[in-house]
């Protein structure tokens, strides 16, 4: 029985102290050093300039253009769409961390998400291919010495997890049967179908290549058949599922990925085997469409890691023009494309196999071309000759141009086509400017970059009826003090005796607010409040940490949009001997003035409140009763405002 298990709360909280949020993060998105934090394009959301924050000594990250922020395990779960237990097996995998579990109920295992159950459904069938592979004497026969006659080594045979599908109409989805897997779950994989009541295995008599996402789960299958059957496709793949999207996913991207951003540049090839043979060869930083047109989700994909793709082609004339669409797209998302053309005859995974990783990474490196001149260049020497012919051609070309984002990228493209063509530069960039116009003319999502928006008078409208009295700032504002500076100590110095006391700044607040028995308005607030409050008694310290990995999403999310910024202290002040004053240099004094701030804008919305029930009241006495509570708050009010030199403006 395939069993189901929880994991123990040592083991989470072992992985949430060992796990790095910025190794986890740069896994899938490059990141830049800047001061003490990481920034790098957010994944979440399509964006031009970085935005996305990593804190490592906080252990989180924050998007300050989507607002998307959170912990190492949200990360996971919010890239990948895992579950809490899939994220946290992920990161234990990472870090070799020995998962404790305890063994589900049948009960709780009914209630398994659906999800983790088709990651689940194609972790067990890809397994049982793999022992097909090297265990059964078919797939010995056949899979395995088709691998073995393309020059794979039993180490590449692992560790991309390849296998064999038995010759059969139904043997593992039987086994998944057999292991507790509904007929439901194998189906919804695409693994198994279903027909007049009888349950049949998608793929037979094939070897097969898992797909993996980018956290290396298995998400789909790529199969391809050994007989000479025509009747029967060469390749087939996984239909799409709830966790398979064909058009979002890279062959090989798992393993290429850290490469990637390390030679800041990705390999595009065309099949499996010329991933794997490159990956085995020591080129590491390559991936696959899967002999599909490359997509805009694909793109954007590579782009998360690099803005350089290198295009390897076998030397098919027919094959390169038919990718020129998917190139013009790659353009259009801003990214540096090179073309490699192999010799006649040869692809990636031949060449690598006869030439020796250096010859192979010294090919690619002085043979690729700019895309654009190798287009230009290719589709010349066809129409030596055909004026109009050459005509299209240009036309094509600046058409190309045009798709480029960056406008000092398009002019230099335009300087050198001139040369190439021996066109006139002023001609090319006049149907240039025409293509831009027209397409930024449209109403689409794309905008010139100078284009000024109005502002719009709904928000402006919002911001005349904002309350005077609101008290949502200077809440935000202790609970911020508090998060960032709790454990910090401040100390105070009694006029009457001239003993000190030194408290932390979060027993400073929760002190002063519980003995005036104030309460937050927002709720959270007052949660995370109650968690200092039990702490301070017990004399214990929590940290920002312990409250951004707080098992209540909402303390979590909270807490991780209360102590980041986006904006952070440049180091050349410092370098230039120019010293700014920080808000953590006067932390007592600050810490008084902002909890002075939240009473005085307190007692303001008293004062509100009180005038208005006068306005209403008749009785003498409890007018009176009132006026003597609206005087007593306005004198302290006056001290208030007078000790934080500020105008009385209500």
């Amino acid at each position: 029985m395939f069993n189901i298990h929880l994991i123990d709360q040592t083991t989470i909280q072992s992985i949430l102290e060992t796990a790095h949020v910025e190794e986890v993060i740069g896994d899938f998105v490059s990141l830049k050093k800047r001061g003490a934090n990481y920034l790098g394009l957010c994944p979440f959301h399509n964006e031009k300039t970085p935005s996305f924050s990593v804190s490592p000594t906080r252990g989180i990250y924050k998007c300050f253009g989507c607002g998307k922020a959170g912990n190492v395990v949200n990360f996971v779960m919010e890239h990948e769409h895992y579950s809490y237990p899939e994220a946290l097996k992920y990161l234990a995998k990472r870090y070799s961390i020995d998962i404790e579990e305890e063994e589900m109920t049948p009960e709780k295992q009914q209630e398994l998400d659906e999800r983790e159950s088709l990651f689940a459904a194609n972790t067990f069938v890809n397994q049982y291919f793999i022992r097909n592979l090297f265990e059964s004497e078919e797939g010995k026969a056949i899979g395995l010495s088709y691998f073995k006659q393309r020059d794979f080594r039993e180490s590449t045979i692992r560790e991309f997890g390849l296998g064999y599908a038995h010759e059969s109409w139904d043997d593992y989805t039987r086994e998944a049967l057999k292991n507790g897997f509904k007929k439901e779950v194998l189906i919804k994989t695409g693994l198994t179908i279903e027909k007049d009541g009888k349950l049949f295995d998608r793929f037979r008599g094939r070897v097969m290549f898992p797909i993996h996402n980018l956290t290396g789960t298995v998400i789909g299958f790529g199969a391809r058949i050994l007989s000479s059957d025509k009747s029967k496709a060469k390749y087939l793949n996984s239909p799409e599922s709830e966790i398979y999207f064909k058009s979002k996913v890279l062959y090989g991207i798992y393993f290429a990925r850290t490469a990637i951003v390390k030679q800041n540049n990705c390999y595009l090839v065309e099949g499996y085997t010329d991933v794997i043979s490159l990956h085995q060869a020591g080129i590491q930083n390559v991936v696959s469409s899967s002999g599909t047109s490359l997509t805009i989700d694909q793109i954007k994909l590579i782009k998360r890691y690099t803005p350089n793709i290198t295009i390897l082609y076998d030397g098919d004339p027919a094959g390169i023009k038919a990718s020129f669409r998917g190139i013009d797209l790659i353009l259009e998302q801003g990214l540096n494309v090179k073309v490699v053309l192999f010799p006649e005859g040869e692809d990636p995974d031949s060449y690598a196999k006869t030439h020796r990783t250096s010859e192979t990474e010294e090919f690619i490196t002085k043979t690729a071309v700019d895309f654009l001149t190798f287009k230009t260049n290719l589709l010349l020497n066809e129409t030596t000759g055909d004026p109009a012919g050459r005509a299209a051609l240009i036309k094509e070309i600046v058409q190309s141009i045009s798709l480029i984002p960056d406008p000092i990228n398009r002019t230099v493209y335009i300087q050198e086509c001139s040369v190439v063509m021996g066109m006139p530069e002023q001609t090319l960039m006049n149907e240039l400017n025409k293509l831009v116009r027209n397409r930024f003319g449209k109403k689409n999502d794309i905008e010139p970059e100078n284009l000024i928006h109005e502002e719009p008078k709904q928000l402006l409208e919002v911001q005349l009826e904002a309350d005077p009295l609101s008290i949502r700032f200077q809440e935000n504002e202790i609970m911020r003090w508090v998060l960032t500076y709790g454990n910090h100590l401040i100390t105070f110095k009694d006029e009457e005796n001239g003993n000190e006391e030194t408290i932390s700044v979060a027993a400073y607040f929760v002190s002063d607010l519980e003995e005036d028995q104030l309460k937050f308005e927002n709720p959270i607030y007052n949660k995370i409040f109650d968690e200092y409050k039990k702490a301070t008694l017990n004399g214990q310290t929590v940290s920002e940490t312990f409250f951004a990995n707080h098992p209540d999403k909402e303390i979590a999310q909270t807490t991780i949009l209360l102590i980041t910024s986006p904006y952070h202290l440049s180091e050349n002040w410092e370098k230039n001997q120019i010293f700014v004053k920080l808000e953590s240099d006067e932390l007592k004094q600050n810490a008084i003035e902002i909890l002075m701030a939240f009473k005085l804008r307190l007692i303001g919305k008293q004062l509100k409140e009180i005038a208005k029930k006068m306005q209403h009241v008749t009785d003498e006495a409890e007018i009176f009763v009132l006026q003597q509570q609206h005087f007593e708050l306005k004198k302290l009010e006056i001290l208030i405002a007078k000790e934080l030199n500020r105008p009385m403006n209500y």
